[in-house]
C-alpha cells in the first residue's frame, strides 16, 4: 500500500512540474497528438512581394517554407490582364507572353534591376520543380479570375481595349468598378469566347506543368450589379419569354440565373482538367457563401454538392476571434467537410495592416478546434516581413505551431 500511494504521489508531482514549466505555446490546441494531414499553405503574389523576380530569393523562400513545415504554395499566374509564365493563351490575346517588367515594378513599387523579373525564365517551371524537390504541392491561383485591370490601371495589359466586345455592363451601361483604389472590368461569363479563353488558360497550365491543382478565388464570378450588357440581357429575354432582366441586380431570381451559368462554367474547366489530369486537383478560396453568392454571383455550396469542387479554402479575414469562429460553424462549412477538405484562409498582414503572431496563432487553434482540414496565409510577403514584429519571432511562431512535418489533406489519392 505505502509503495502504491508513493508512486501515485510522484506520478502527480511530476505531472504538475511538466504542466508549470511547459509554456502556453506547446498546448494541445496549437499541436493536436494525433495530427497526421492538414493543409499548411500560403498564397505567393507579384503585389508588394519581389520573391519571384529571382530564382535565388525564390528558391530560398521556398526552402524556407519548407523548414518551417509548410507544405503547399498557391502562386499567382493569371493577374493585371497577364500572366506570369510564358504564356501561347496570353500571347495570342494580350499581344505578351507574360508580364513585363515594368508592370512588374510598378506592383512592388519600385524599379526592377536588370537581374529582376519574370523574362528570360519559366518561373513556375521553377517553383514545380523546387516545391515538388522539397516535398510542397503546387497549386497556380488565378487570381483575376474573370477579372481585368481597367484601361487607366498603368500595371496593366491592354486586354480590356483588345477585346472590349468581352466586358459586360452595369444598368448604366458602365463597364468600370472599383476594388478599392483600383479601377476593375470584368468579363462576361456567359460569353462563348470568354468561356473558352478561361479553359484555354487553365487547361494550358495543367498541360504544360506538373501542377498539382488549379485554383480560383473570389474572382472566378461576376459583381452582382453586372450582367445587363446586350448579349447577356438578349440571353435572358430567350429563356424567359422576352422579359427584361429585373432591374434590382439583387433579385433572387436574377442573381440565380446568373450564378447559375457561373456554375455551368465552373462543371467546363472541372470536365477540362481532369481531362488532361486526373490527379489535379480544382480548388477554390472563395469568401463565406452567403456574401460570395449575393455580391459575386459564386454559389459555390452548390459547386462543392456538384462535386466541381475537390479542395475549399474560404477567405476568412477577420480580427475578432469570436466573429471568425463564427464563420467556421456556418451550416455550409460543416457540410462541405463531410465532402472534401475545408481549410481557412487566414491573413497574416497587407502592407498598412500588420498582423500580430497571437492572432495569428489564435485563429489556426480555432480551425483545429473545429476539426478542418487546414489553413492557408495571404499572403509570403507578411508573414515575416511586412509585421511590427522580428522575423526570428514570427518563424518561431510557425516553427511552434507546424512542429511536426504532416501530408497535406487531399481527396487525391
Amino acid at each position: 500500500m505505502l509503495n502504491r500511494k508513493f508512486w501515485f504521489g510522484l506520478c502527480v508531482t511530476l505531472g504538475l512540474i511538466l504542466t508549470l514549466n511547459t509554456p502556453a505555446i506547446w498546448s494541445r490546441s496549437l499541436l493536436p497528438s494525433k495530427l497526421t494531414r492538414e493543409i499548411r499553405g500560403v498564397w505567393i503574389t507579384n503585389v508588394d512581394s519581389d520573391v519571384l523576380f529571382t530564382r535565388d530569393r525564390l528558391a530560398t523562400a521556398i526552402k524556407d517554407l519548407r523548414q518551417l513545415n509548410f507544405n503547399t504554395i498557391y502562386p499567382v499566374v493569371w493577374n493585371w490582364g497577364y500572366t506570369t509564365y510564358p504564356s501561347k493563351v496570353a500571347k495570342r490575346l494580350v499581344g505578351s507572353s507574360l508580364m513585363p517588367k515594368k508592370s512588374a515594378g510598378i506592383l512592388i513599387n519600385r524599379k526592377l534591376t536588370k537581374t529582376e523579373g519574370l523574362e528570360g525564365r519559366d518561373v513556375l517551371k521553377e517553383m514545380v520543380t523546387q516545391g515538388h524537390k522539397q516535398g510542397i504541392a503546387v497549386i497556380p491561383w488565378f487570381e483575376f479570375g474573370l477579372m481585368l485591370p481597367g484601361t487607366s490601371d498603368p500595371a496593366g495589359s491592354d486586354f480590356a481595349k483588345l477585346h472590349p466586345d468581352w466586358l459586360t455592363q452595369k444598368q448604366d451601361g458602365g463597364t468600370l468598378w472599383k476594388e478599392g483604389k483600383d479601377p476593375r472590368v470584368w468579363l462576361n461569363p456567359f460569353k462563348p469566347e470568354v468561356k473558352k479563353f478561361i479553359v484555354d488558360l487553365v487547361v494550358e497550365v495543367v498541360r504544360k506543368y506538373d501542377v498539382d491543382g488549379i485554383q480560383f478565388d473570389d474572382h472566378f464570378g461576376l459583381p452582382s450589379e453586372f450582367g445587363y450588357d446586350k448579349f447577356t440581357v438578349d440571353l435572358y429575354k430567350r429563356e424567359h419569354q422576352g422579359k427584361l432582366p429585373p432591374t434590382d441586380s439583387k433579385n433572387e431570381e436574377w442573381i440565380n440565373w446568373r450564378a447559375d451559368k457561373i456554375t455551368n462554367l465552373m462543371r467546363e474547366l472541372f470536365v477540362a482538367v481532369k481531362a488532361v489530369n486526373p490527379k489535379a486537383i480544382v480548388s477554390i478560396s472563395p469568401n463565406p457563401q452567403g456574401y460570395a453568392k449575393s455580391a459575386f454571383l459564386q454559389d459555390w455550396a452548390k459547386w462543392e454538392r456538384q462535386g466541381l469542387v475537390e479542395e475549399l479554402l474560404i477567405q476568412v479575414y477577420r480580427d475578432k476571434l469570436e466573429t471568425f469562429i463564427g464563420e467556421l460553424k456556418k451550416s455550409e462549412v460543416k457540410l462541405a467537410s463531410l465532402h472534401i477538405p475545408v481549410g481557412i484562409g487566414i491573413l497574416t498582414g497587407v502592407k498598412p495592416k500588420p498582423i500580430s503572431m497571437q492572432q495569428i496563432q489564435s485563429q489556426i487553434a480555432a480551425v483545429r478546434k473545429q476539426g478542418l482540414a487546414g489553413v492557408s496565409f495571404f499572403f509570403y510577403e507578411s508573414l515575416w516581413k511586412l509585421t511590427n514584429e522580428p522575423a526570428a519571432t514570427r518563424k518561431d511562431g510557425f516553427r511552434r505551431v507546424f512542429a511536426q512535418t504532416v501530408a497535406r489533406s487531399t481527396i487525391i489519392k
